[in-house]
């Protein structure tokens, strides 16, 4: 009785499991039967939705009909022969076959020998207690869906592919078409109608989809100018009629099986007969495109035109040009120009455009440079068009300008341009051109500047006249235009080896410029020419006093004057601050007294007793300031790492390096930063930190522009050193940015080092110098002068150079000592394994450099 109650348990808890394995198996025979159909039916839906039937008629339809059927035939034989509806005895077999020691056949057994033994029945009993708990366990059996084997090609997936592609693109409802296909269906086949279709094509430019009229309801419909409207009628003639009234035709309605019209107005579109539908059309009218400009041409000293300028259309602009002729009528008709002149084209230039990103409105700028063309600083008429996509064109009012060209402040400059565009004009100005240029030749003075010019000059006027005696072509007016442009250019700029004559010259245009009224853009200009050119002025200067014993033979004449570099920028970047203000007659008084210092300087500069520190040791100052304040700012970032690792502690293991920051501690050089308000401090921790850096590589650019030297090798290696020192503050900077305080400590290291390196170069390029400053130097009188202001050792004593004894990391009398107690605290710091490993890391590299 137990035996059987434990049979009838197992087998209960089977029911499901069995289903279910039952079920799997009746999916695997169905799908390894009809594979092959179900793919033939998703490829027919798909093509049907796609539209395939649209180009079957007459015999390939029948065709195509027939090789569908004989698939289908094909495939229901296929599934026929291989399915079998599978029996509860193979999905027990299954069940069974899938758990250990097949329980399930167990359960189902008889104890066949052995029943009246009490032992062998109840060994028995217990076999089937086994099993039934094994049964229990039973999980469903999932079925073998897979028919790779079958289909080695995947056919089912390329059908199954092509069905989701026809849902995304194609339309369900053509699938009624179906009906059409077939012989007496409801109106025949697509060929014998009557049906139509119809297509609304949007012109390309405006980027709007092509609409298919079949899927759009009856009723109000927009759509853009010049829409191409496609229909095609099938079926008997007549049994459709098209009447419109927007392509603007005067026709009936028509019955003809294909019609194309554009869309000129608004309208009506109906169809008449079977599936007849009307929709009212309202034309979407294509923008004319605008174009304007944004403010008067803005012009610089070298004569380039920038002219802003909007255009904006519905659509997007599609390219756009300007146009400029002479307006002869504003002419002032004297001189060179009073012959009528040579017919010359309109300037035609095209407008800039976006060259990405959208272009129905858009600002942009219009930069050419006519300095060089015949028009140059003539009156002329300008007009600006754009044009859209539909050849639709938009144009300015005509405005009057002078056509902006380079200006010559140069007087003989200015005359040659004159006679270059009297040339331009008009060949017959030839004879005239030939005898105002002898003029200008015959006394020159200082006005054409060397010879070779008045040469180049005197063999263009031959030229000149010559060509204008036997006839002057248009080749030959081309390049001696060529040549004249050459040889203002010339004059206007030369090739001064006199740095002070080209400091004069950008003063005397700068003045120029402001007498005439000029552009801000073109007094910017000027201006950093007068700074470039005082510049190379002061450089010279330096060198020729270095070279020349610094004047020892010159005497001041008038009132000695004192102007450092910085004094000089301060004044001219006043000077421009008056003149961007519009206060022309101060700046001019300005530039007077910035005329006369620099007259004054030429003559007192270097003198002895009055010129107070020379550039080299300014130089050597400045640097050494430096020096010291990097080393101060090291400093404060290893007590941050310090502090940052071991909170508490940074103060008090950084009281010996009290007054490494330049010799003012900490009250000065980090008061506001940690010596105040402590690692929360407004401007204490990494940004604080970073700024200083900043400012720090701000100052040594500074210097590097005003370190003497330059041409010599030691010059040079300290211009070397310096731009290594540069670079390892920009990386110290952004370490310190991004809170990596060891990695900008070693970069401040690497910094300081190449400072040192620097001043070292910068001390033997100034040894020539000092030399020739020492009075009486190698004479009997005067004895070597070189040891005085020195200690025993021979350093500078309260000095600033690199060998003083007041230089930053300067050598002491207990110098080896001091040097042996660093490194045997930052060995023993090292050691200590309770210290963070990025500490570590930094002192074992420490180690290593030094």
């Amino acid at each position: 009785m137990e035996t059987s109650t434990d049979r009838t348990d197992g087998l209960r808890a089977l029911r499901w499991p069995l289903r279910l394995t039952w079920a799997g198996m009746l999916a695997e025979a169905m799908v390894q039967a009809f594979w092959p159909m179900l793919a033939l039916v998703l490829a027919v839906l798909a093509a049907l939705m796609m539209g395939a039937q649209d180009a079957l008629a007459g015999g390939a339809l029948w065709a195509v009909l027939a090789v569908i059927g004989l698939a289908a035939l094909f495939t229901l034989f296929f599934a026929l022969r291989r399915f079998r509806l599978p029996s509860r005895a193979a999905a027990l077999a299954r069940l069974d076959a899938s758990l250990p020691g097949r329980p399930i056949r167990a359960l189902l057994d008889d104890q066949a020998i052995g029943a009246g033994d009490a032992t062998s029945a109840a060994v028995w009993q217990a076999h089937q207690r086994r099993m039934a708990a094994r049964a229990a366990a039973a999980k469903p059996v999932k079925g073998d869906l897979r028919v790779a084997q079958a289909d080695p090609y995947a056919l089912r997936y390329v059908a199954l592919l092509g069905f989701m592609v026809a849902l995304v693109f194609g339309s369900v409802w053509r699938l009624g078409e179906v009906t059409h296909l077939a012989p007496g269906g409801a109106g025949g086949t697509l060929a014998s109608g009557p049906v139509w279709e119809g297509w609304a094509e949007p012109p390309r430019h405006t980027g709007k989809p092509t609409l298919y009229l079949n899927d759009l309801e009856a009723g109000v419909l927009s759509l853009p100018e010049g829409t191409l409207i496609t229909l095609r009628l099938y079926g008997e003639l007549g049994a459709l009629t098209v009447a419109e009234s927007v392509s603007g035709r005067e026709v009936a309605a028509s019955s003809e099986p294909a019609q194309d019209f554009t869309l000129r107005q608004s309208g009506e579109i109906s169809i008449d007969g079977p599936g007849a539908r009307a929709w009212q059309i309202t034309l979407l009218p294509d923008a004319v495109p605008q174009v304007e400009r944004l403010g008067p041409p803005e012009v610089t000293a070298l004569g380039e035109m920038s002219l802003p300028f909007l255009a904006r259309d519905d659509y997007g602009v599609e390219a756009g040009e300007a146009r400029i002729s002479l307006d002869l009528a504003s002419v002032d008709r004297r001189y060179g120009l009073t012959v009528d002149p040579e017919p010359r084209p309109e300037i035609v230039v095209p407008l800039p455009m976006p060259i990405s990103g959208d272009r129905r409105d858009f600002e942009e700028t219009l930069i050419e440079n006519f300095s060089k063309h015949p028009w140059a600083n003539l009156p002329v008429s300008l007009q600006l068009s754009v044009l859209d996509a539909s050849e639709q064109q938009a144009v300015t009012e005509v405005s009057q300008l002078t056509l902006p060209g380079r200006r010559f402040f140069d007087p003989a400059a200015a005359a040659v341009i004159e006679m270059r565009r009297d040339l331009l004009w008009s060949r017959a100005n030839a004879p005239r051109i030939a005898q105002v240029l002898r003029a200008v030749t015959y006394a020159p003075g200082d006005d054409l500047r060397s010879e070779v010019t008045a040469l180049r000059l005197k063999q263009v006027i031959r030229r000149l006249e010559l060509r204008a005696r036997y006839g002057l072509g248009e080749e030959v007016q081309t390049e001696l235009a060529e040549d004249l442009w050459a040889l203002a250019i010339e004059l206007e700029e030369g090739v001064l080896a006199d740095a002070l004559e080209r400091m004069r010259r950008a003063q005397d245009r700068l003045n120029e410029a402001m007498k005439n009224g000029a552009s801000q853009a073109e007094i910017a200009e000027l201006m950093d020419e007068l700074r470039r050119a005082t510049e190379d002025y002061l450089e010279q200067l330096q060198r020729q006093q270095a070279q020349e014993g610094a004047g020892e033979d010159q005497q001041p004449q008038g009132e000695a004057m004192q102007m450092t570099q910085d004094d000089l920028q301060r004044m001219m970047d006043r000077i421009q601050e008056l003149m961007e203000q519009g206060r022309m007659a101060e700046a001019a008084e300005a530039l007077r007294q910035l005329q006369e210092m620099m007259e004054n300087i030429r003559v007192t500069e270097g003198q002895p007793g009055q010129g107070g520190n020379s550039p080299g040791e300014q130089a050597m100052e400045g640097l050494s300031d430096t020096l010291r304040e990097q080393q101060g700012l090291s400093d404060q970032a290893f007590r941050d790492l310090q502090e940052q690792f071991n909170p508490g502690t940074g103060a008090g293991e950084s009281d010996g390096n009290e007054g490494r920051n330049g010799g003012q501690g900490r009250g000065e050089s980090h008061e506001g930063q940690r010596g105040q308000g402590g690692p929360s401090g407004e401007e204490g921790g990494e940004e604080g930190l970073a700024g200083r850096q900043q400012a720090l590589r701000d100052e040594l650019r500074r210097q590097q522009g005003r370190l003497p030297g330059q041409g010599t090798a030691e010059g040079d290696a300290a211009r070397d050193a310096l731009d290594r020192a540069g670079e390892a503050m920009d990386r110290a900077g952004e370490a310190l940015r991004r809170d990596e305080l060891a990695e900008a400590i070693d970069n401040q290291a690497q910094a300081m080092e190449a400072l040192r390196e620097g001043m070292r170069a910068l001390g033997e390029a100034m040894e020539p110098e000092q030399r020739a400053g020492q009075p009486g130097q190698g004479t009997a009188e005067g004895g070597d002068q070189r040891g005085e202001g020195r200690d025993p050792l021979g350093r500078e004593q309260g000095g600033s150079g690199a060998n003083s004894s007041d230089a930053p990391l300067a050598q002491g009398p207990d110098d080896q000592g001091r040097a042996r107690r660093l490194l045997d605290e930052i060995r023993r710091r090292s050691g200590e394994a309770e210290r963070p490993e990025v500490e570590r890391d930094y002192l074992n590299r420490l180690l290593d450099r030094f």
